[in-house]
């Protein structure tokens, strides 16, 4: 071979290669991190890629498993191999702050989002479900169904996790409460308890039901108090007398929306896909130089029995985040 036909080869195999692995500008390479595995990060990470793929920035992705030191090892690391940006969900709004402060003082933007209240002032965008919204959209469900089935009047048990986190847990439950007041409907509180996971959830909204058989409503206010309180009416055989509205999104959740037995009326679900790409953008937004919203709502999706068209459709997408 000449060296013309060696130049041809040696340029042909460049070319190649070009198109083979995909390159990244240095200034552009962006850390996404979540704290666990299922069907909501999923749905993270999905829109993050999509988002990266869009803009054309390198996305280097991890899962800390929940753990404060993994988090922390992954945030250095990520510092040390100098990434522009750190996309994270963090796990403690106390117990992550050290970790992701000094990143921001070696340059790097911190962007969060799926946390609720965060006033650090590192923080370049910070993107979240706007929680009085998820418990007012399921409260205008609610409200309707009063009026129209119930003749105005309701007696409520509620479940929330105010030992989890007792503001997020208010915001959720008084906005539902307050929203299904609308149009003159008189609700009565019976009984306000957490229950947050699912299998304990059961338990206390059967025991609710026991201590209170006059209750028409139980709200749960995330998805282990919904599934909890639809499988609490299953286990007392009062469906078709005491009916559920919710908090969350799943795939359990969109089945039992479309389930005969009537129990599972509304809930209102967070969209991760949304919410993955809208922090990925902003990340790539704030290193651009451009402007971007401090704080920023992601909306919220109502889901009812009477529209199982959209439930089928959410389902759908739901599954495809597996």
């Amino acid at each position: 071979m000449n060296r013309r036909e060696l130049m041809l080869a040696s340029a042909a195999l460049a070319l190649a290669a070009s198109f083979a692995t995909p390159t990244f500008a240095a200034d552009r390479q962006i850390a996404g991190i979540v704290f666990q595995q299922d069907q909501f990060f999923n749905g993270i990470e999905s829109g993050m890629k999509a988002a990266a793929k869009k803009a054309g920035v390198e996305l280097l992705l991890a899962n800390s498993d929940s753990k404060p030191e993994k988090e922390q090892q992954l945030v250095d690391t990520y510092v040390t191999r100098g990434v522009k940006a750190i996309v994270i969900s963090p796990i403690s709004p106390k117990g992550s702050e050290q970790a992701l402060r000094r990143a921001s003082e070696a340059g790097v933007k911190v962007i969060t989002y799926n946390t609720f209240n965060l006033d650090w002032d590192f923080v370049a965008a910070n993107l979240s479900s706007n929680q009085a919204d998820l418990g007012r959209t399921t409260g205008e469900a609610a409200a309707k169904f009063i009026k129209e089935k119930l003749g105005g009047k309701a007696k409520i048990a509620t479940l929330g996790f105010r030992a989890l986190g007792a503001e997020v847990s208010d915001l959720r439950t008084n906005s539902f409460l307050e929203a299904a007041k609308a149009g003159g409907n008189e609700i009565t509180v019976v009984a306000q308890q957490d229950g947050w996971l699912a299998e304990k959830a059961v338990a206390v909204a059967g025991d609710l039901i026991t201590a209170n058989p006059e209750i028409d409503i139980l709200y749960g206010a995330n998805e282990g108090g919904t599934v909890g309180s639809v499988q609490a009416v299953r286990n007392a055989g009062k469906q078709g007398k005491i009916f559920v509205f919710g908090i969350d999104g799943s795939e359990q959740l969109a089945n039992f929306l479309l389930d005969k037995d009537d129990v599972l009326q509304a809930t209102t679900a967070q969209q991760p896909f949304k919410m993955g790409s809208e922090a990925l953008d902003a990340a790539v937004a704030i290193l651009d130089g451009k402007e971007v919203s401090k704080s920023a709502d992601v909306a919220v999706l109502g889901l009812s029995r009477t529209d199982p068209a959209a439930v089928e459709a959410f389902k759908k997408e739901w599954k495809s985040l597996k």
